[in-house]
């Protein structure tokens, strides 16, 4: 078998060790084998460094376990060619398994070129990715605060969620605060509160609001209303960081948000999970692979089975399926009359998978390109 790398080197990555096995020559009649092992502290992985400089390594793979790799990926990033490899796509064949034929085995493949490298984004996407995973995690949990709320005014026959389409807008959280303070609200004070094209449903308002609150139930609502409130304050700051990286790809940003259903939030979880450079991708069918967008290929006997989609990046995936349903509710768009034809026919959680791929791959050749979407007639 070719071999393509003379100088590389397999690690096989734990919490507290790491394996390391250097394979050095031209062919396997002259191939000089090293194996050691360090332990995972900083001074550890700058010992590694170290080592493999001294034996003019070029070439690194390793598998990506857990978050294990991250601080090893960063110090080393900078001085070898680093492949990180899909842990199900290297395993080694049945029998005795250690650390050390593991670490001897990803090394030799890597010395072959056996071994695809994962997309891993520069360091400013990883940057942004934390951050707009984060928000994400911070909304699930405001919601779930709002979620109990309402459950406690359900609980108390406050029935002002039939009235009020949201009760944490601005009407509604006034009059919340006013619940929250006084412990009822009269029709004075919901005349002052509420907004003036709310004006009609006044008594409405005021009788949907007269319950059986007590102090416990006041309780559970004031904890859950201080947690959405500093939640609300931890999302800014984490929007203001977004901002800052996104600053140096303003003109990728501005192309995204010419897309039906995309706006700043989305655009931003996008370009934090593929980047700006297409050139990661071989084409967008390698994309959407990626992204878990695409239907699966099962095929036996000449009989093609089952087509559900992969497991990919479900980060990308859910920002696109709501990307989806958001351009689903546009007029005379192609991709909403494309969505409502896939929807009578296959069901809307399908049209959701199918449409969330068609706009993953318009927004490949749109960073490939560097050009805004452009809607053709709907004939």
């Amino acid at each position: 078998m070719e071999t393509l790398y003379k100088r590389c080197a397999g690690l096989d990555v734990h919490s507290e060790t790491i394996v390391a096995c250097i394979l050095v020559g031209d062919t396997e009649s002259n191939m000089v084998k090293e194996i050691e092992t360090f332990p995972t502290l900083t001074k550890d992985l700058f010992r590694l460094l170290k080592w493999l400089e001294e034996k003019e390594i070029t070439h690194i793979a390793m598998e990506s376990t857990g978050i294990y790799w991250k601080p090893i990926y960063n110090i080393l990033e900078d001085f070898f060619d680093i492949t990180l490899a899909n842990a199900q796509r290297i395993k080694n064949v049945p029998g005795r398994k250690t650390d050390v034929s593991d670490a001897e085995w990803i090394a030799k493949l890597l010395r072959h070129g056996l071994i695809d490298k994962s997309f891993v984004p520069p360091e400013d996407f990883r940057n942004l990715r934390d951050l707009t995973r984060l928000r994400k995690k911070w909304i699930g949990h405001m919601t779930s605060e709002k979620n109990r709320i309402q459950k406690v005014l359900e609980s108390s026959n406050i029935k002002l969620s039939t009235v009020i389409s949201d009760i944490f807008g601005v009407s509604g959280r006034k009059l919340l605060e006013q619940l929250m303070s006084n412990g009822y609200i009269d029709q004075e004070d919901v005349e002052k509160k509420i907004h003036g094209r709310m004006a009609h449903k006044k008594q409405l308002i005021t009788d949907s609001l007269f319950g059986t609150l007590n102090e416990h139930q006041l309780f559970l609502i004031k904890q859950a209303w201080k947690h959405i409130v500093y939640l609300e304050e931890l999302i800014s700051d984490i929007d203001k960081k977004i901002d800052e990286i996104l600053i140096k790809y303003q003109e990728e940003l501005q192309i995204l948000i010419t897309m039906p259903g995309i706006k700043k939030d989305t655009a931003a979880v996008i370009l934090a999970e593929i980047g700006v450079d297409m050139g990661q991708f071989p084409t967008s069918k390698h994309l959407a692979s990626w992204a878990g967008l695409s239907p699966g290929n099962h095929e036996s006997a000449g009989k093609r089975k089952s087509t559900r989609t992969v497991k990919g990046n479900p980060h990308i995936k859910s920002a696109l399926c709501e990307a989806a349903w958001a351009a689903s509710r546009s007029r005379n768009k192609r991709l909403s009359n494309k969505f409502w034809s896939l929807a009578a026919r296959r069901g809307k959680k399908k049209a959701l998978v199918a449409i969330g791929h068609r706009m993953l791959t318009i927004v490949y050749h749109m960073l490939l390109n560097k050009e805004p979407y452009h809607e053709l007639p709907a004939n």
